[in-house]
């Protein structure tokens, strides 16, 4: 099994630690630039690392709200529904340092992917880490839809096993920044 690895972000801007079986969406298709996509390599699991505008107008725990509810918006979702919003410890990130609020979130949505009729349920996790001095929501998701009943076409041990919570919390805790010149002018 291939190991966790270091990975640089933005162009070594950050790095952070992705967890095995994880694709650079960006070798396989255009991604937006403040964003960075990654596809587990044996499942629909995802994770997305991107830098948004700082939505100063919303606070704690509703900031995180809002973008859940946002990310909805983007992807058409029919239903939406958030589980648990929680506040996650400064200590606990490498970006502790010049993270000034940051919050986790689970949540359900239903979603149509491209070229599908049915709306599939899709849990989120979402940890909105807020850099005020940057004016910058950083906000990582980690897809999880629900698993399909398909036979395998090879061997279950040649695949990585699906992401975990855990997984995503390394991703979270591990991003660090390398160059504050990403945010532009200061």
């Amino acid at each position: 099994m291939e190991p966790s690895r270091d990975y640089p972000l933005f162009g070594g801007a950050f790095s952070a630690i992705l967890p095995p079986g994880a694709i650079d969406v960006s070798d396989l298709r255009p991604v937006p630039d403040n964003q960075e996509v990654f596809c587990h390599c044996a499942t629909d699991q995802s994770l997305i690392v991107e830098l948004l505008e700082l939505q100063a107008h919303v606070r704690g725990e509703e900031a995180a709200r809002y973008h859940f509810e946002d990310v909805g918006g983007v992807q058409g979702a029919r239903a939406a529904q958030v589980e648990a919003v929680r506040p996650l410890p400064l200590e606990n990130l490498a970006l502790g340092g010049c993270c000034q609020d940051a919050w986790v979130l689970s949540g359900k949505q239903q979603v149509v992917k491209e070229n599908h009729q049915v709306a599939k349920e899709v849990t989120l996790h979402q940890a909105l880490l807020r850099l005020t001095q940057y004016q910058t929501d950083l906000l990582l998701t980690f897809n999880q839809p629900l698993p399909e009943n398909r036979s395998s076409l090879g061997p279950e041990n040649l695949s990585p096993p699906p992401w975990s919570l855990g997984d995503f919390e390394q991703l979270v805790t591990s991003l660090t920044l390398h160059d504050p010149n990403i945010f532009g002018p200061q």
